[in-house]
C-alpha cells in the first residue's frame, strides 16, 4: 500500500510517498517546492509519481492553497484527506483550550513525537522498559513552536515565536538605517550581521530551554527535545541541552496517524 504524506506550511510544501505496507515504513520518493509553484506539480515531481492508495496531509497555509493542492491531484483518483486537531486521536490528548485552533502541523508533529516517545521507552537505550517520555517539540519556520508533551500524551501547550525571517524583518522596518545581511551565529559577535543572527538564535533557544527545564521538572525525568523545521540547524548548535534533529518528524506523524486510523476501522 502506498502512502502519500503531505507537509504543507507557510512557504514550502513538502511531500513524500512511502510504502505503508510494513510497520516501518519505507520512503520511496519525496519533494518539495515552494507554495508559489505549486500548479506546476503535475508536470513535475509529480508527473510520473506512482498514484497512492491513500493520502493525508498538514496543511496551515489556507484553503486557498490548499485547492490548488488538489487540483493537482486530480490526476488521481485517492481521496484527499487533511488533519484537523481533534481533542483526541492516537494515544494524544489536546490540552488546547479550543483543540480545532491548534495549528494542524503542530499537533501532526506531536504525533511523530508520541510515536518517538514510545520508542524510547520500551527501545534497548539508557529508557528502555521505562515507559514513554515526554517530549520537548520544536519547530523553527517562519514561526518557532515551542510544545510540550507529557509522558502518557498529554500536549501541555507551548509556545510560538517568530522565526528567524521575522525577527529579521521586523528590527529592519523598525530600526532607522537598519539592513539584514546574513550573518553567522557566533558567541560573540563583532559585526552587525552576526549580532543579529547570534540574537535571534539565541532568543530562541532560550524559549527552548526555559521550557525544557519546565517540563523536565514537571516530567521527573529529561525529555527528548525534538528539533525540525528548515531553520532549525541554526538553533541546534546554540543549545546546551542534548537534542535530535528529525527533519522528517511531521511526516512521521502523518504515519502515525494514519497507521492508527486505519486500526481502528479494523
Amino acid at each position: 500500500m502506498s502512502f502519500l504524506a503531505i507537509d504543507c506550511g507557510n512557504t514550502r510544501l513538502k511531500w513524500a510517498l512511502y510504502d505503508a505496507a510494513r510497520p516501518d515504513a519505507v520512503l520511496l520518493r519525496q519533494g518539495a517546492v515552494f507554495l508559489e509553484t505549486i500548479d506546476e506539480l503535475g508536470e513535475g515531481g509529480w508527473n510520473d509519481l506512482p498514484e497512492p492508495d491513500q493520502m493525508l496531509g498538514s496543511i496551515v497555509a489556507g484553503d486557498q492553497v490548499r485547492r490548488r493542492v488538489e487540483e493537482q491531484m486530480e490526476r488521481w483518483e485517492v481521496q484527499p484527506r487533511w488533519v484537523v486537531p481533534t481533542a483526541a486521536e492516537a494515544g494524544l490528548v489536546n490540552g488546547y483550550d479550543h483543540p480545532h485552533r491548534l495549528g494542524a502541523d503542530r499537533w501532526v508533529a506531536l504525533a511523530g513525537a508520541r510515536r518517538r516517545a514510545l520508542a524510547a521507552g520500551a527501545g534497548g537505550g539508557a529508557h528502555a522498559g521505562q515507559g514513554a517520555r515526554a517530549a520537548l517539540v520544536v519547530m523553527v519556520g517562519t514561526a518557532v513552536t515551542v510544545d510540550a508533551l507529557d509522558a502518557s500524551g498529554h500536549f501541555l501547550g507551548g509556545l510560538i515565536l517568530p522565526g528567524f525571517g521575522l525577527m529579521l524583518k521586523s528590527l529592519e522596518s523598525g530600526t532607522a538605517g537598519l539592513r539584514v545581511p546574513t550573518g553567522e551565529v557566533v558567541d560573540f559577535p563583532t559585526n552587525t550581521s552576526d549580532a543579529l543572527m547570534s540574537g535571534g538564535a539565541n532568543a530562541i533557544a532560550g524559549a527552548i530551554e526555559r521550557q525544557y527545564r519546565r517540563l523536565e521538572q514537571r516530567a521527573g525525568h529529561p525529555p527528548l527535545l525534538l528539533l525540525a523545521g528548515g531553520a532549525a540547524v541554526k538553533v541546534g548548535p546554540t543549545l546546551e541541552l542534548p537534542f535530535e534533529m528529525v527533519d522528517t518528524l511531521v511526516f512521521e506523524g502523518l504515519l502515525h496517524l494514519q497507521a492508527q486510523r486505519s486500526a481502528a476501522r479494523g
